[in-house]
């Protein structure tokens, strides 16, 4: 059994790993490629257009992350079309039907990336261009394979002339129309073939051989070989998208526990159930089980006695039991009272957050599910999202409030800033401050929110634009506070100025605190962002192309709170679409 997924960078460690593997298995396999290319891998990687075109990694990996095939797929962004520069699997893992996914898994991409065909090299089938019986008979195993594909050799070129006269077994230039009619004129061919030649073989092909070749193009549309060896190509698969692209979807299926039923409470378990019913309509989401991870990821951003006070008091409240937090220690902080109902107030920012018998599990388990989406950008994934309540990004570093316990985003960016710098943007209609307390002194996370002024918006203390960090933090903490009438245009304005600090602060890990309260009609705002305006902003976050993680945060006009979370999700995929080929 093995899985297939794309690597375009190294930042996070098991993507590091795999290249090296990748690697191993290249040297393994081509012995005449150069050293200093195999060694230059993670580097080309890095910087995409290097050498005018973006290398993508596809690995399938076994138990145990070991590689046991890869494919090295060049986009070449400015000319629109893709070339497949390796394809193998190892010695001690050949067939199995690694190769055949790869390629296919190539295929799609190519399509994903909108180009009219897929180009690659193949070494000759034909007697007088390969003199070698048993590397003609690989070469024919080869043909044969990709021909079941609609890949053919481009003929009535001088493509596969030997760069000289003492070279044998020049390779023939292959064209995979990816289930499409190849309509490609002289001119485009050109183009191409320029790019392969200038652009991957610039130390090889000298001008006048690179001249040679272009000028042998000969006028109208290209043309491929006729098949040769299978009489029908193998059916085009049906459109979809694969396993390793789509957004891990983690949510806390215990959520419900946590459910007041007094009026005007609108932080409901009927939230979860409305996001939920849109959003799996729209095939882009994998479902993932949440994991349990240990307290010691809450006590890394929260304070310590603040978390044990949360457990113990819930632990003991009766069962249908809330407490609202109604004394607060404005003089006396450093004593609070004997009686742990009494004490809410202690840790808490208003008097509308109640504690009950299961509000830490049900925050435990939102965390629980920041975290596994974590993982999941750490095992390679680029996108995740943890479908939680009750929300977090009002949870300081010790104290609840805005319906928040724990903060999910700032446990997720506290995991993934050992593996780099990572931005949190609060997209809530309400001011993150619990994020902005935690993070206030910390430079290797950018915090940002685009929120309504505090001057009539909750949590009212918190989001002055002149709050801009501390200490090392200083400069790290960005607030957008919008004016209570907001329509998409002005908010999509803000976003990219928020956008445009995020991409030169260069984040490894994007966090996303997802508030759909911005929406027209929600009860907690007074914005006008519609449906269109949510796909939007989630194009506009997505093509950052970064390893991003959602938490869900507020939003609570039920009608449309499932479709403006679609609308976001279809936008943010778009706009990975748009990172990927540029």
């Amino acid at each position: 059994m093995f899985s297939i997924r794309p690597i375009y960078d190294t930042t996070v460690p098991v993507d590091a790993q795999s290249v090296e593997q990748v690697q191993t298995i290249l040297a393994e396999r081509f012995p005449l490629i150069a050293a200093e290319e195999v060694a230059n891998l993670p580097a080309t990687l890095k910087n995409p257009l290097g050498k005018g075109y973006r290398t993508i990694v596809f690995v399938a990996e076994g138990q145990r992350r070991l590689v046991q095939g890869f494919a090295l797929l060049c986009h070449f962004s400015d000319l629109r079309f893709c070339y497949l520069d390796y394809l193998s699997v190892s010695l001690r893992h050949g067939g199995h039907g690694v190769g055949s996914a790869l390629y296919e898994r190539v295929r799609e991409e190519a399509k994903a990336l909108g180009d009219t065909a897929l180009f690659f090299e193949c070494l000759p089938d034909d007697p007088a261009l390969c003199q070698d019986p048993e590397l003609l008979r690989e070469n024919v195993a080869r043909l044969r394979f990709y021909e079941r594909y609609g890949a053919r050799p481009i003929i009535n070129t001088a493509y596969e002339t030997p760069l000289s006269a003492e070279d044998d077994c020049a390779p023939y230039l292959v064209a995979d129309p990816l289930d499409k009619p190849l309509r490609l004129s002289r001119e485009r061919v050109r183009h191409v073939v320029r790019a392969v030649l200038e652009r991957k073989y610039k130390e090889k092909c000298s001008p006048e051989y690179v001249k040679m070749v272009l000028d042998s193009i000969p006028a109208g549309n290209l043309a491929l070989r006729e098949p040769r060896y299978v009489r029908e190509t193998a059916p085009p698969r049906v459109p979809g998208i694969s396993a390793d692209r789509r957004i891990a979807l983690i949510c806390n299926e215990n959520h419900a526990i946590h459910h007041i039923r007094e009026r005007g409470y609108v932080e409901s378990p009927v939230r979860m159930k409305s996001i939920l019913k849109e959003i799996e309509k729209t095939g882009l989401f994998l479902r993932r089980q949440p994991r349990h991870f240990a307290e010691r990821h809450i006590t890394q951003v929260h304070d310590r006695q603040f978390v044990s006070y949360l457990r113990t008091v819930c632990a003991n409240l009766p069962e249908k039991k809330s407490v609202y937090p109604y004394v607060f220690p404005i003089r006396n902080a450093a004593r609070p009272p004997r009686e742990l109902a009494v004490r809410a107030g202690y840790y808490c920012i208003d008097t509308f957050t109640p504690l009950n018998g299961n509000a830490y599990a049900a925050a435990r388990g939102a965390v629980d599910c920041g975290l596994t989406a974590a993982e999941e950008l750490l095992a390679g994934r680029r996108l995740a999202y943890a479908l939680v309540r009750p929300p977090g990004h009002h949870a300081e570093r010790r104290a609840f409030g805005g319906f928040c316990y724990f903060n999910t985003s700032a446990v997720v960016a506290h995991r993934l800033s050992a593996h780099g710098r990572v931005a949190v943007l609060d997209v809530d209609y309400h001011h993150g401050n619990g994020t902005q307390n935690i993070f206030y002194e910390r430079s290797d996370v950018l915090t940002l929110s685009i929120h309504g002024h505090p001057r009539f918006a909750y949590p009212y203390f918190s989001g002055f634009a002149e709050e801009r960090g501390e200490g090392a933090g200083l400069g790290y903490n960005r607030n957008y506070p919008l004016p209570e009438e907001v329509d998409g245009e002005r908010y999509a304005e803000t976003l990219r100025q928020a956008l445009k600090v995020m991409a030169d602060f260069d984040p490894a890990f994007v966090i996303v605190g997802l508030g759909l309260d911005p929406a027209k009609g929600d009860p907690t705002g007074t914005w006008r962002l519609q449906a269109r305006d949510f796909f939007r902003n989630g194009r506009l976050i997505g093509a950052l192309g970064r390893h991003t993680v959602v938490v869900q945060e507020g939003g609570y006009r039920i009608r449309s709170l499932g479709v403006n979370a679609a609308n976001f999700f279809q936008g943010l995929f778009e706009g990975t679409q748009i990172a990927r080929r540029s």
